[in-house]
């Protein structure tokens, strides 16, 4: 199974984005994006510390509140 992770952009420097999703930053590797412009404020889907694809803020937030009810019902 993948799974994918909703994060903003935080800043960014060549292909390396620093993301952060509910508090934790991560540099993600801007690659696979390279024909899609990213820029600061703009939210990816991260998988395997790729960015493979933008999303809009409602899809990250959306997904954000799935996460936070399954960990709810694994406790």
């Amino acid at each position: 199974m993948c799974l994918g992770i909703p994060m903003q952009v935080k800043k960014i420097n060549g292909f390396v984005a620093t993301c952060e999703a509910k508090g934790v930053e991560r540099d993600i590797s801007l690659f696979m994006m390279q024909d899609i412009p990213v820029e600061v404020g703009d939210y990816v889907m991260i998988h395997v510390g790729y960015a493979i694809q933008k999303i809009s803020e409602q899809e990250a937030h959306s997904a954000w509140e799935l996460f936070d009810e399954i960990l709810a019902k694994t406790d």
